[in-house]
């Protein structure tokens, strides 16, 4: 009886010890080596870089090993030799993946350079500057994931710097053109807003600085529009006015050849006009009022020679006849 209890007593004890030891024995969490969850975080990492359009044959087959694994348990070598594979593949992209991402920046940055942006307001660019080389500086510290988000950050810097750009740029063809005669009330309310816009990128605003740039640039725009529109109407008239003078001048037909240029150029604008399309317009009926005056010009020099030859045959005309009388007189003379 008591080798009994003694029996039974050792049996409980076993099996308590092991439900004991299995509740006690840690679980592997995801991203633990030797585990599915490792395999899918390297796996990510490589995708969140791109690694699927860099090496497109050699991920297929990645993920063709992954999704076997993904069937049934594997051992944790198993595990351990795919994630290896996924790192592998990363560190082969991570360098085209910088670099697309240095090229992108480069891209985005020149045109702030090469448009004169960058001296007007250079404080902005070097705080965009200064976020590109921290980018750097945590890429060459192999910390992948911040670099990646300091160079987004860096990109989208100079993109909303691009698009001041834009309205400065806007601004000055205004200005050099000579369209703030055409659209002065927009053109004052342009430039207050763009100094709102630039108010709120300097206090960190950004958000607010895009959304005043963006309604600066489009009244900028506006006056471009509607000083082409009156620009346009300006040389039509100039264009016509020379025209006429042509025509009351016969170059149409003392100059036909020149003329005729002209007039196809002159139809060409008037089909801009129609269009719409008054920036092409204006230069087509600047280009029309200079070839009318050519065919003037031409034909006032044509007028001017055929004057002299006129001239010179009447000369001759006149020679002629003084001639012929003297060698009668002469004659005259000599049978006295």
């Amino acid at each position: 009886m008591k080798k009994s209890i003694f029996s039974v007593l050792l049996i409980l004890i076993f099996v308590l010890s092991i439900f004991i030891s299995c509740k006690t024995t840690p679980k592997l969490e995801e991203g633990q080596p030797g585990t599915l969850g490792w395999v899918t975080a390297a796996r990510q990492k490589a995708i969140d870089f791109e690694s699927p359009a860099y090496f497109p044959s050699e991920w297929e087959e990645l993920e063709s090993r992954y999704e076997t694994i993904n069937k049934e348990p594997q051992k944790e070598e198993v595990y351990n030799a795919l994630a290896d594979s996924y790192n592998d593949l990363f560190k082969k992209t991570v360098p085209l993946y910088a670099q697309a991402r240095e090229d992108e920046i480069m891209e985005a940055r020149e045109p702030l350079i090469t448009s004169g942006f960058s001296r007007q307001f250079p404080e902005f660019v070097k705080a965009a500057d200064d976020k590109t080389l921290a980018a750097l500086d945590l890429y060459e510290a192999e910390e992948y994931y911040p670099a990646k988000a300091a160079a987004a950050e860096s990109l989208a810097n100079y993109q909303e710097l691009q698009l001041g750009m834009k309205a400065y740029l806007a601004r000055q063809e205004a200005i050099d053109r000579g369209f703030v005669q055409y659209d002065q009330q927009n053109f004052a309310k342009a430039d207050e807003i763009a100094q709102k816009a630039i108010s709120e990128y300097d206090a960190g605003n950004r958000e607010s600085a895009v959304e005043s740039t963006e309604e600066a640039l489009l009244r900028y725009n506006i006056v471009l529009s509607n000083g082409w529109v009156a620009y346009a109407a300006e040389r039509r008239k100039m264009a016509s006015e020379q025209r006429q003078l042509a025509l009351n001048e016969r170059a149409n037909i003392a100059s036909r050849e020149s003329f005729r240029s002209a007039e196809n150029v002159f139809v060409q604008a008037e089909e801009f006009l129609t269009g719409e399309n008054f920036d092409e317009a204006a230069v087509a009926y600047t280009d029309a009022d200079a070839l009318f005056a050519v065919s003037r010009i031409e034909t006032e020099e044509k007028r001017v020679r055929a004057q002299e030859a006129i001239r010179t045959a009447n000369e001759r005309v006149g020679t002629s006849s003084e001639t012929a009388i003297e060698a009668e007189r002469i004659i005259e003379g000599g049978s006295r």
